[in-house]
């Protein structure tokens, strides 16, 4: 019995030995997975320019994880101080989606505290700087979109709530 098991098992190992090195090697005993015709490179050198690139460094390590992210102040590829605002700006209307890696919120219905009108908003935020060029707010009542003044009222309304969030955060 216990012989069996233990050719059962070397046989097992053996065959995926077998498999293992089919189409590594030409039957040369060369390499040719990524070799142009022509080209004296060998197999250890491409696996090392994939790996570390032309330069000989490699692009990214472990430790990278550990270190200082660069898009701290991004939500996705969107300015997350922007992206906050415009949500608090906004919270009397019920949001129906949010994506923050496109930027793209869509709201319902809703009506202010205190107004009579229903409006209905999507906000796009389309960088990552805390700009005004970032935001683009379009607002529509139940009968059609609304005039311009309100809308650069809402769209400065969450940019001064947005450079507040930012001064909050520097201050901590």
């Amino acid at each position: 019995m216990r012989f069996m098991r233990t050719a059962t098992g070397a046989i097992f190992t053996g065959g995926l030995l077998l498999l293992s090195g089919c189409g590594w090697f030409d039957g040369q005993g060369s390499d040719t997975r990524n070799v142009p015709p022509g080209n004296a490179q060998t197999s250890q050198e491409i696996i090392e320019q994939e790996i570390y690139g032309s330069d000989g460094k490699p692009d990214s390590t472990i430790w990278d994880i550990f270190g200082a992210r660069e898009d701290a102040g991004k939500v996705g590829a969107v300015n997350r101080y922007i992206w906050n605002a415009s949500l608090d700006v906004l919270d009397f209307l019920p949001v129906d989606s949010v994506d923050p890696f496109t930027g793209v919120i869509t709201t319902g219905y809703g009506t202010p505290p205190g107004g009579g009108t229903a409006y209905r908003a999507t906000i796009y935020v389309s960088d990552p700087a805390l700009d005004a060029r970032s935001l683009n707010v379009a607002l529509m009542t139940r009968s059609g979109p609304v005039d311009g003044a309100t809308m650069r009222a809402v769209e400065d309304a969450i940019l001064t709530r947005a450079r507040q969030l930012r001064a909050r955060d520097n201050d901590l």
